[in-house]
């Protein structure tokens, strides 16, 4: 998977779905997805929450971007609007020092910073699975998506290889089954839950999720709210 700014509980419950859990840090940095930001409740509605990044070139892959040289004065700010939001949701006293120690890393490299804040929310659910970091495994890594998975796989010796339900047209179930892997997807089931008394907006930060939702319940959802297909 790629590395995200405190995702959505999906990704967390792929996570605890599996042994182990490569996280890609070798790969291009896109300014239009999630690797550097996600969005929060904010009023009722909403927003984004951004990592200011260096000034560097598009094509740099993801462990070569730098937080900018503001990040300091931004990240206090960041933290004061996660605070002004859910200083009032039931679980703000567990979840914000979490947060907390995830924006005051002591590092500039933006994978760095996404790594820790992952294993920070990991080690809150208590999701067992180990994490790995792509670059760090012997494959030949100028291969592309579906073969680079296959690599991965064969490098850790998988039998089973799970992807969300997203990729179901990314990849071939023969071309697994031709390398001895089992491929499977999995597929989130409905999760709703009280957001102060707003209408409820999904797929949101686990930060969201954490904050209105006790530890025991989420850790219930990502061991039994999925189906496997």
């Amino acid at each position: 998977m790629q590395p995200y700014l405190f995702p959505y509980i999906g990704y967390f419950q792929l996570m605890n779905a599996v042994d182990e859990f490569v996280l890609y840090d070798n790969i291009k940095f896109t300014k239009r997805g999630w690797i550097h930001r996600n969005r929060i409740l904010v009023n009722g509605k909403d927003a984004y929450i951004s990592l200011p990044l260096k000034k560097d070139s598009d094509f740099l892959d993801v462990r070569e971007r730098s937080l900018a040289e503001t990040w300091p004065s931004e990240k206090k700010k960041i933290l004061n609007r996660i605070t002004g939001s859910y200083k009032k949701a039931p679980n703000f006293q567990q979840v914000y020092p979490l947060i907390e120690v995830s924006m005051m890393y002591d590092g500039v490299k933006l994978f760095d910073f996404i790594h820790h804040s992952i294993m920070l929310v990991k080690n809150y659910l208590e999701i067992p699975c180990s994490i790995i970091v792509a670059s760090s495994l012997p494959i030949d890594h100028d291969l592309k998506s579906e073969k680079k998975v296959i690599a991965i796989c064969k490098q850790r010796r998988a039998s089973t290889y799970i992807n969300p339900i997203g990729g179901v047209d990314l990849y071939s179930d023969q071309n697994f089954k031709e390398e001895g892997i089992d491929l499977q997807f999995i597929k989130m089931s409905p999760f709703r839950y009280k957001q102060f008394d707003n209408d409820f907006i999904p797929f949101l930060s686990i930060i969201d999720v954490m904050m209105f939702n006790s530890r025991e319940e989420i850790k219930q959802f990502l061991s039994t709210g999925y189906t496997l297909v």
